[in-house]
């Protein structure tokens, strides 16, 4: 009876040993792979294209001003019919054209006027173009001043920024400049493992920045809506694990 006792505490603490080495192996393999787990690089990959403007939007501002108001009226809906037939003889058809913000002023309710004034009412209407055509665009826009021989005032009230031009075909391009920027990353991140003796791993973590329109000339403070080229940007944060 006693031998059996002894057996059996025998093999106990043998069982208890054989659990204690390999509780000791699972974690020393897991402080290992933890250790692996831990060695990453962070890197950012970029990616930029040109692209071209595909379509213009150009706001025009005309203005008449007079002390009677029926007069300013037909004055600004003469004008008007004038800068249509402009518009017409570059290419820009009316259905690219909209008639937006009719404002009339009459200078005598103006609670903080003061001194003369040379006329009662000002009347400014805007007709706003909006065309794939970016190049009709172009040649109107720098022959518009010869409306002034017409005697069509320009402005007026508002103000006349001139046609924007905008790139709409952002998410055609999107697919492949991400991957641009991915493999752009993953180079860094070759480098950076060559120069620690390791090799580059799985993603570990990634983040995808926003797409940017800029300016192609890259000019300070130049607003890219004005330039028909544009450079469209997007930066990858990565993070890739270092085997060894």
């Amino acid at each position: 009876m006693v031998q059996s006792s002894g057996l059996v505490k025998v093999s106990a603490a043998l069982i208890v040993g054989v659990a204690i080495a390999g509780a000791g192996w699972f974690v020393g393999a897991g402080i290992e792979n933890m250790r692996s787990l831990d060695r990453y690089v962070t890197v950012k990959g970029l990616a930029e294209r040109d692209v071209q403007a595909d379509r213009a939007v150009w706001p025009i501002t005309i203005s008449a001003t007079d002390d009677v108001l029926q007069t300013a009226q037909a004055k600004i809906e003469a004008d008007t019919k004038t800068l249509m037939d402009f518009l017409g003889s570059h290419g820009i058809s009316k259905d690219m054209t909209e008639l937006q913000n009719l404002q009339v002023t009459d200078q005598l309710a103006q609670a903080y006027r003061s001194g003369p004034i040379e006329s009662r009412y000002i009347i400014n209407q805007t007709i706003q173009v909006r065309t794939g055509d970016i190049q009709a665009v172009v040649v109107a826009s720098q022959d518009i001043g010869k409306l002034l021989q017409d005697g069509i005032v320009l402005g007026g009230q508002g103000y006349n920024p001139g046609p924007s031009y905008l790139f709409t075909g952002l998410n055609d391009i999107k697919p492949e400049m991400i991957a641009a920027a991915t493999a752009n990353a993953r180079e860094a991140a070759q480098q950076f493992a060559a120069d620690s003796g390791g090799q580059v791993g799985g993603i570990r973590r990634a983040t995808q920045g926003f797409f940017q329109i800029l300016a192609a000339d890259g000019v300070p403070n130049i607003n890219q809506l004005s330039q028909i080229t544009k450079t469209v940007r997007v930066v990858t944060t990565m993070e890739y694990l270092i085997r060894d």
